[in-house]
């Protein structure tokens, strides 16, 4: 260890004739030591800055501007091994003590102090005595910079020296592989990242701003909160800027104006005390206010930013601390501290450099002119509890409740192994480590499975990756009325194996520095409402974005959805698109005006039929009535209710029965209707050609048996038809969705369109026939005038269903049944007035005109007919 240690900074001299090495040189450290069977190291910030010329083994170090925060620290260390001496239960025969070195903020002064610590500060070390026994210190408590804790634990760890940080954060010392012997009792910023993330996201502060420090302590931070940003899905960053070391006023004031243009009213900053110093000047000089700050655990308690004149800017920060504690005792073990005035002189008496501070006097020999110019001298008997000093206040320790922790963790550690039995050991054989024969590794085997509870009721103990349970405070900086300052505790955040992380605020104790007095809004874009998806803008991050509106058919039912999800096939989207509603379902219905007109208009006719079949039977023996056979008139007019009744089949929601029903009742009852006209007009023809010489013979095949049994047969084949249409491819209802897609029309399909033109072509053909025959029949005698009515009442019929195709397959959804309802009552009505009408005005208003002298005329006997003139009627 030695020999590798002097070929990083060459300490050594080796002689080829003495068998010993010998130290070239001292690295003249400022520190404190305790002389102890056992000695624990310390790194501590007592100063700040130092200036060294040069890299030699002889420079002096000169620290400026005494830490009074940092010599707090190293006492508590002081205080906790001499706590640890006078308990008897706690490595009992073992005293502890202690080499404390100040590391002036420096890397170079800190990592000396290391391997001072060590490699021991002995002139000589004989090469022919084994390299066994004690240790010169048994572990070291610090650094308290993540910078040198990366450098010094990178250097110890190759001989895993065990090393307990109490204030480096950076994540990457998590790494077991590279720091093998690395412990902290503060949590690493893996998890500070992670609370800062849960307070974004329990304000819903979306846009927000990161600064870090140029140092692995901020750069680190600044890699794991993008990540877990990411991950977490809370939010984005504004802009990410790293904040210089020293002076750089040009950089700085860009940060700056960075920080006033951006939309994002919340700034995260990673960073030091000197860091946020500098910054804030120039957060000052130009005006930024309106921000909320949050603050990493490095300057959430700092004191000397918790100033008047900064309170307008960072009054209201929320700010992730260190786990308070309590050390009781330990205010009286720092009312004893008084100078040794035989070390006066000497610069390592940091008694000597804090009484100086803390009382702004100077022991003698004063530096030249300190008297002059009014300096008093210091007497080594002021009292401390007379003056006030932060040094004395013990009611918000953090830092040096680790210092606590990480020494009692050693202790711990080491006690466990000197209680070890022999031959039950965690070693080769079963062996236990002995102080005499002691290896570092040893230590930290019992490190790692340390577990105790400290007088405050924390436990202690260290996972896989040697970091310690994680828990934060969450400060708050309340600016009072007065002017003054106070740092409060809102919450905490911790993570526990059983409910994993858990943030608890209490926030009616937060101080927000805002007129409104409540959390600002901090987003790029506001928060889309239901209804609307988020689409991101392009060029801009994630959390940039428009609202869209949902497109039909499609809704979002929470806030900043994504993507809009489609509502199932019977529903369709609300008007404002963030449920589904149950679609309009649509069909010609008995309710609606369109089907209340038609279902009138269909009753109306069957009752017009009804009452023209009355009249008719009524007026029976009438020579109208009985004009070219009544009976088919009495069946015609049964077709026709039939057919105006069938027409309200397709009135209502389709069913099975219906949809199986309405075409083979439309198309039978026109079938029927048809048959009716065509034997009439046959009738008519015949009756007339009977009437010239020779034709007489034509009458015996149109009876009224041969009358009823052709309009049997001719419906007989529709029904055929339709029986087979039925077998096939019968209608069936169906929901269909192409017409609307917010509606669901139900309509019948027609199973067949094969069946269904059939059906439609069969009626047309007859119906042409008869317009035909009718046509023919137009010019007989004016006073028999059936031709006629026969021929304008196909004329009407042939013209309805000839526009009713086109228009049936143009019409959408209930429309579609609508034309064909119109279609059919059009027809009816047509064949009923076309037929019946001037037969019930003559019966009912031209009764004169109902006589068999005015329907028929005289003519020759017909050939091959007895008894007189042949009688048209019946």
């Amino acid at each position: 260890m030695f020999l590798l240690l002097s070929s990083y900074f060459s300490p050594f001299v080796f002689s080829t004739v003495s068998s010993s090495c010998h130290l070239q040189g001292q690295f003249h450290l400022n520190g404190m030591h305790k002389t102890g069977d056992v000695i624990l190291g310390g790194l501590f910030e007592v100063h700040f800055f130092s200036v060294f010329p040069d890299l030699s083994f002889t420079v002096q170090y000169f620290c400026a501007r005494f830490d009074v925060l940092g010599f707090r620290q190293a006492q508590t260390m002081a205080f906790a091994i001499d706590e640890i001496n006078r308990n008897n239960e706690l490595l009992p025969n073992v005293a502890l003590g202690y080499s404390l070195y100040d590391n002036c903020v420096e890397l170079g002064v800190g990592f000396r102090a290391a391997l001072s610590l060590v490699s021991g500060q002995e002139k000589q070390f004989v090469l022919d005595d084994t390299c066994v026994g004690i240790p010169p210190v048994l572990g070291i408590v610090g650094d308290s910079s993540s910078t040198r804790s990366i450098a010094i634990s990178s250097v110890v760890g190759l001989y895993r020296v065990p090393m307990v940080s109490y204030f480096a954060t950076c994540s990457c010392l998590s790494d077991q592989e590279k720091f093998p012997s690395f412990f902290r009792t503060i949590p690493s910023d893996a998890f500070q990242v992670s609370a800062m993330i849960q307070i974004l996201k329990h304000f819903s502060w979306a846009w927000a701003g990161l600064l870090v420090s140029d140092d692995d302590y901020g750069l680190h931070a600044a890699r794991s909160f993008q990540v877990d940003l990411a991950q977490s899905g809370v939010g984005c960053l504004a802009y990410l800027e790293v904040l210089p070391w020293g002076e750089n006023p040009s950089e700085l004031k860009r940060i700056v104006n960075v920080m006033r243009k951006s939309t994002a009213h919340v700034v995260i900053a990673f960073a030091h005390e000197s860091n946020m110093i500098d910054l804030m000047e120039e957060v000052m000089r130009q005006n930024v206010t309106g921000l909320q700050w949050m603050a990493s655990e490095a300057w959430a308690s700092a004191t000397v930013l918790q100033t008047p004149r900064l309170m307008p800017y960072l009054g209201g920060t929320l700010g992730i601390a260190i786990r308070r504690g309590e050390i009781p005792g330990l205010k009286e073990f720092l009312l004893q501290i008084q100078p040794n005035q035989d070390l006066f002189n000497s610069y390592e008496n940091n008694m000597v450099r804090f009484w100086e501070h803390t009382f702004q006097c100077k022991f003698a020999p004063p530096p030249v002119g300190w008297v002059e110019a009014g300096g008093t001298l210091c007497t080594g008997r002021e009292d401390l509890e007379k003056v006030e000093t932060e040094f004395l206040d013990i009611t918000n320790l953090r830092p040096e409740y680790n210092v606590y922790k990480a020494v009692y963790a050693l202790a711990y550690a080491l006690d466990d192994m000197l209680r070890c039995e022999p031959g039950k050991g965690p070693f080769r054989g079963n062996s236990c480590a002995s102080l005499q024969r002691l290896e570092p590794w040893q230590l930290v085997h019992y490190l790692q499975k340390v577990n105790f509870t400290t007088s405050f009721g924390d436990q202690v103990s260290f996972d896989e990756n040697g970091d310690a349970l994680p828990i934060y405070d969450i400060m708050n900086w309340l600016w009072l009325p007065d002017g003054r300052t106070e740092v409060q505790t809102v919450g905490e955040v911790k993570k526990s194996a059983f409910k994993g992380e858990e943030l608890l605020l209490d926030e009616d104790k937060i101080f927000w520095n805002f007129e409104s007095t409540k959390p600002p809004r901090s987003v790029c874009s506001d928060s889309c409402p239901p209804g609307t998806r988020m689409a991101r803008k392009k060029g801009q991050p994630e959390c940039c974005f428009d609202c869209i509106l949902c497109s039909d058919g499609k809704i979002s039912n929470k806030s900043d959805s994504i993507e809009c999800t489609s509502c199932p096939e019977d529903f369709w989207s609300s008007p404002q698109r963030d449920h589904c509603v149950p679609k309009k379902t649509e069909f010609l219905s008995y309710h609606e005006p369109l089907g209340i007109c038609l279902t009138t208009a269909s009753l109306l006719g069957a009752i017009i039929c009804a009452a023209v079949l009355g009249i008719f039977i009524h007026h029976r023996k009438t020579p109208i009535v009985r004009a070219n056979n009544s009976e088919l008139s009495f069946h015609l007019l049964v077709s026709l209710k039939l057919c105006f009744l069938c027409s309200l089949l397709f009135i209502g929601r389709p069913r099975l029965w219906t949809c199986q029903l309405r075409h083979a009742a439309f198309g039978i009852s026109f079938v029927l209707c048809v048959s009716c006209i065509l034997v009439k007009t046959v009738v008519v023809l015949a009756v007339f050609k009977a009437s010239k010489p020779g034709g007489g013979a034509s009458l015996k095949w149109f009876g009224p048996l041969q009358q009823r049994g052709t309009v049997l047969a001719l419906t007989s084949v529709q029904a055929a038809i339709c029986t087979a249409w039925l077998v096939s491819a019968s209608p069936a209802p169906h929901k269909n969705t192409e017409y609307h897609n917010d509606k669901i029309v139900y309509e019948c399909v027609v199973g067949s369109t094969v069946g269904f033109a059939v059906l439609l072509g069969y009626i047309g053909f007859l119906a042409i026939l008869s317009f035909l025959l009718a046509f023919m029949a137009r010019n007989l005698p004016d006073n028999f005038n059936e031709a006629k009515l026969i021929t304008f009442s196909m004329l009407i019929f042939c013209a309805v269903w000839v526009a009713f195709v086109p228009a049936y397959v143009s019409s959408p959804g209930k429309y579609t049944d609508a034309v064909e309802v119109f279609a059919i009552l059009a027809s009816s009505f047509g064949l009923l007035v076309a037929l019946f009408g001037p037969k019930c005005y003559i019966i009912l208003l031209k009764p004169e005109r109902n006589t068999k002298k005015h329907h028929t005329r005289c003519s020759p006997r017909s050939p091959g007919v007895t008894g007189g003139p042949y009688d048209p009627l019946d």
